[in-house]
């Protein structure tokens, strides 16, 4: 295991002798691995405006390529908002790392940070568990975050891809898409996450269209009443003068009969004794 995991963002701290640099920005290349996939654009045009108003207050992280450019590791929104506030360079920390450290350390800026959207977290811990062969606990202990938020995140990953999509998009919540993975198949989660967005729902809104599913599911799955045993319901049902249900199954079972008073008790008990 490399220290740079377990540092975390101490992994982005220069070391001595490493410098901040003006770097020319079109001389940087963004890194084709970065997890953070969506930028939004009203956030950069804030943080454009800030650059503009008061410079780049923290370096961008670089490792230098052998054609004299380089690549991104971290800090890509800055970079993106610096080239829109009109910058022509940017400052920056060069340091030589390979590729897999490179992204081990985009990975842990950006989760630290909560940079990322619920679906990117997911893959970001993905990469970090399989690259790294770690257990969720082992993660948990090295980024600082709970394991049972680890795994909360891990769970998305079971979702199908259009509701993927919208959790990316922040158009359903990672709440809605908790409460969506509580429907039993990838059709029904996809419907329900449909009518999520189409409609707002809240999430105790969906959790209760899921519940309503169920119960209707549960409903049409019964098996048909047996003609005897509905028959045999029914002259107990007169002879008694009360509702009786008898669950037969086997050659065994059991009769339920409803009262409704203690006077209604009595007189039952009197009839069968």
């Amino acid at each position: 295991m490399k220290t740079a995991l377990g540092r975390g963002l101490d992994a982005l701290i220069p070391e001595k002798g490493l410098e901040i640099v003006n770097l020319q920005i079109s001389k940087i290349v963004p890194n084709k691995k970065q997890p953070r996939k969506n930028f939004k654009d009203s956030a950069l045009k804030d943080l454009a405006q800030s650059i503009k108003e008061r410079g780049v207050i923290q370096p961008i992280l670089v490792s230098k390529k052998n054609d004299g450019s380089f690549n991104l590791i971290a800090g890509e929104r800055r970079w993106r908002a610096a080239s829109m506030a009109g910058l022509s360079k940017i400052p920056a920390v060069v340091k030589s790392v390979d590729e897999k450290d490179s992204l081990e350390i985009a990975l842990i800026e950006n989760i630290q940070r909560e940079n990322l959207n619920p679906m990117e977290m997911a893959s970001s811990f993905d990469y970090l568990l399989n690259t790294y062969d770690l257990t969720q606990d082992a993660l948990s202990q090295r980024i600082g975050k709970d394991r049972a938020t680890i795994a909360n995140y891990m769970r998305l990953l079971k979702l199908p891809v259009e509701v993927q999509k919208l959790v990316s998009e922040e158009s359903i919540s990672m709440g809605h898409a908790r409460a969506i993975l509580g429907a039993d198949n990838k059709k029904k989660q996809i419907d329900v996450a449909r009518t999520t967005v189409k409609k707002g729902l809240s999430v105790r809104e969906v959790e209760e269209l899921i519940r309503e599913k169920v119960k209707i599911k549960k409903k049409t799955e019964k098996r048909p009443a047996d003609p005897h045993v509905k028959d045999v319901e029914e002259r107990l049902t007169s002879s008694l003068g009360t509702k009786v249900h008898l669950k037969h199954k086997g050659g065994k079972g059991k009769i339920e009969i409803e009262y409704y008073s203690l006077e209604e008790l009595d007189r039952l008990l009197e009839m069968l004794t």
